[in-house]
């Protein structure tokens, strides 16, 4: 195990200590009982048993006899005892370690999720985190007590006799070396595991979400090809574990026998020089038999500890990234911004130099609203995902309210900002608790949000108001519904800022004048950014931003454009002749 591994797992383990050590002097206890068992058994067979029972000699008989019912009773009681604390402590981990998992993934910003896949996210998450907590729950304590339960049967052992505990030991050899080769053959599987698992959980994860799209390009069949090749490839990287687990037992299983007989066959032609009693031959191999759980179990976690490790150094591959991590809490705090936006000399690119803006610059007064007009991918979203600080630019300055945006805090700037994209995200939850976000916002203001959003007819037709629970990502309502929803939620939440990403392309075309109708009233007070294909929806803006290849080509009013003959009139009249 790498030092650095360890030291996470310190570190897991370091706010329970004190249960640790607990269950620590429990597993010393119950090993104690363990050894004391069979001497009690040795005691009738050597001292009562062998010669026959006197009738003075039943109260003795009795009281060892009641010892030993008390002693199994009480070790029983305390390995349910401990096992349930160990549980805990697992359990304790895991919750931590998950928690601290989900606030990475919020605080992460939207460059990490762009390089990393959401079902990679799941797997991390889910499945890693449950092999941490085998490693917890199956290892760390229940190792300790056997390493203590070794130690004490060789010591009792060597105690019984020297010279039978050392013909015996002939047998650690062999389990050392099974095991050794065992463990090397399984450390270069996990990790082909852990990168094809990994695989198909984020196949299966796509596959779910992008159902719909595989039924109506009809591409089941290749989909379930692609499932098989990729489960059988899954199934062959395994295979060699699954053949290494049924061979560890059964080499154990022919070891400890071999060792049984070593012992008998010593005693037999008497190699120890000395002839030992029934009693005592009987706790001997009781020992030696109980010597190969623990080494049994402690072969078999190996497994366990490999599969945890591997998942403890994915997790922090993700953990130790403190790049991606925005800060939340630095910066000027502004608890209302007016809204006037300017870009200078903006250069942007989301990798190297592949430049997506060029030396872009514009000013947004408070109050005015802008349309963003352009080709796909002349830099039109990417201009509203830096007004939302989504990423860092390489070159120039992004000011709000004279102030550079990078120098105040993201949760008062995003807190100011509104944005409605073409295909919003609705959770499994009911409509009030969508419209609100988590926010404390009154029904009164919800009601006024749904209104201003004509949503009202939408939400009265719904069998629980209100309250009725939407399906996942918003399945059970149109297109045009999760749409309204979202307005309703920008204008409950009154940002400053509204940026309105072709919000209304799934709203019909009576639904999108009731909400223009309501976006013109924010939009006179707030400062309002459109990016719109359909440019109809834009002429009556107080300015358009004409961008093409990542540069400003014009900008003015929607009849200063259209006279000027430029670009933006070629693309006006491309699309309306498109509608003729």
């Amino acid at each position: 195990m790498k030092n650095k591994t360890f030291d996470r797992i310190k570190k897991m383990v370091k706010p329970y200590r004190k249960t640790v050590i607990f269950v620590i002097i429990l597993a010393v206890i119950i090993d104690i009982m363990a050894l004391v068992k069979p001497y009690l058994v040795r005691l009738l067979i050597d001292d009562f048993l062998k010669n026959g029972i006197s009738q003075n000699e039943f109260l003795s008989v009795n009281i060892i006899a009641y010892i030993y019912i008390g002693l199994v009773l009480f070790e029983n009681f305390l390995e349910y005892f401990n096992s349930t604390r160990t549980n805990i402590i697992g359990e304790s981990v895991v919750f931590d370690l998950r928690n601290k998992m989900y606030t990475y993934m919020e605080k992460a910003n939207i460059k990490f999720h762009d390089k990393m896949p959401s079902g990679t996210l799941f797997v991390r998450i889910i499945s890693d985190i449950e092999d941490i907590y085998a490693l917890f729950c199956d290892v760390i304590t229940t190792s300790i007590k056997d390493i203590f339960i070794i130690i004490g049967l060789v010591g009792v052992m060597i105690y019984i006799s020297c010279k039978l505990a050392m013909i015996s030991m002939i047998i650690i050899p062999l389990i050392i070396v099974s095991s050794l080769i065992l463990t090397k053959l399984l450390n270069k599987t996990y990790s082909a595991v852990k990168t094809v698992r990994t695989k198909l959980n984020i196949f299966f994860s796509e596959s779910i979400y992008g159902l719909k799209v595989i039924k109506i390009f009809n591409r089941q069949k290749e989909k379930q090809t692609e499932c098989e090749n990729i489960t059988d490839e899954f199934r062959k990287t395994i295979k060699p574990i699954g053949l290494f687990q049924g061979l560890l037992p059964a080499i154990m299983t022919l070891i400890e026998n071999l060792g049984i007989a070593i012992v008998i066959w010593s005693v037999v032609n008497k190699w120890i020089g000395a002839s030992l009693e029934v009693g005592v031959i009987y706790m001997f191999i009781t020992y030696l038999k109980s010597l190969f759980d623990p080494i049994n179990r402690l072969i078999e976690n190996v497994e366990v500890v490999e599969e945890a490790v591997t998942s403890i150094d994915k997790i922090y591959e993700i953990l130790d990234k403190e790049e991606y991590v925005e800060d939340f809490d630095s910066g000027k705090r502004i608890d209302k911004i007016k809204g006037k936006i300017e870009f200078r000399n903006v250069w942007f690119a989301y990798e190297e130099e592949n430049w997506i803006l060029k030396n872009v610059s514009f000013t947004i007064e408070p109050g005015q609203s802008v349309a963003l007009v352009g080709k796909t991918g002349s830099g039109k979203t990417t201009i509203t995902n830096l007004i939302n600080r989504f990423y860092t630019i390489q070159k120039g300055e992004i000011l709000i309210d004279g102030i550079n945006i990078y120098d105040i805090n993201l949760a008062d700037l995003r807190r100011n900002i509104g944005t409605i994209l073409q295909d919003p995200f609705i959770y499994a939850k009911s409509i009030k608790d969508n419209i609100k976000l988590f926010n404390d916002i009154s029904d009164e203001k919800i009601e006024e949000a749904i209104e201003l959003a004509s949503a009202t007819e939408f939400v009265e037709n719904q069998e629980n108001g209100l309250d009725e629970i939407a399906r996942e990502r918003g399945n059970s309502f149109s297109a045009g519904e999760k749409q309204l929803l979202a307005f309703a939620r920008i204008f409950a939440l009154q940002p400053s800022v509204f940026i309105l990403d072709e919000a209304t392309a799934n709203i019909d075309t009576t639904t999108e004048q009731l909400i223009q109708e309501s976006v013109d009233k924010l939009s006179s007070e707030k400062t309002s950014i459109f990016i719109a294909h359909r440019l109809a929806t834009i002429v009556n803006v107080d300015k358009i931003i004409v961008l093409s290849n990542g540069e400003i080509v014009e900008e003015g009013n929607h009849e200063e454009l259209v006279k000027s003959g430029g670009y933006y009139s070629k693309l006006y009249n491309s699309y309306y002749n498109s509608l003729i």
